[in-house]
């Protein structure tokens, strides 16, 4: 009997793919022994190619892939392979249209000095990358949740100190409900 074996691709920019291979090859091989999943990647296309007889185990690891090729280091990438954490993506061409608007709207959404991405991460635990036309988040499944709509209300124009605001009342919230279950 021959398990049923999964494949997915995922494509990635080029300059990310030494960080996927790792230090002679050592973020390759512990994606694939802990998903205990075969990665092929062609440097040239930017395309890896994810494979594996674990669904879930080969949807996380493709999870991690896609978080190294948005922008994340490695080791943060890796904490998708935890089921209690998310990666979630905004395309800022949802948002913008011209390189101009992009680049204001990535403005808004870190801050003057790094300020308003480190305030986000602070609140909600979560780590942001602003990577190309997109920001992922990294984080567990509520908190990334709060921190992307948070960097949508920015997106959407909204002052600071009312995302602040929001991102406060999601801390108490979440905190409350923990305290209940």
């Amino acid at each position: 009997m021959n398990p049923e074996r999964f494949v997915y691709e995922v494509r990635v920019p080029k300059e990310r793919i030494a960080v996927i291979i790792g230090q002679k090859g050592s973020v390759k091989k512990a994606l694939q022994e802990h998903a205990k999943i075969k990665l092929h990647i062609d440097s040239d296309e930017g395309l890896v190619t994810l494979e594996g007889e674990d669904s879930l185990a080969l949807y996380q690891a493709q999870h991690v892939i896609k978080a190294i090729a948005r922008g994340f280091n490695p080791e943060i990438a890796q904490l998708l392979l935890r089921q209690d954490y998310a990666l979630e993506q905004i395309k800022l061409t949802d948002y913008a249209n011209t390189k101009d608007s992009i680049n204001r709207l990535k403005g808004r959404v870190i801050g003057l000095k790094g300020k308003s991405r480190e305030n986000i991460e602070h609140l909600t635990g979560c780590f942001i990358s602003v990577y190309g036309k997109t920001i992922c988040i990294v984080g567990e499944l509520a908190w990334a949740d709060a921190a992307k709509r948070s960097v949508e209300k920015l997106l959407g124009g909204a002052m600071h100190k009312t995302v602040w605001r929001f991102l406060e009342g999601q801390r108490r919230k979440l905190k409350a409900e923990e305290m209940m279950g």
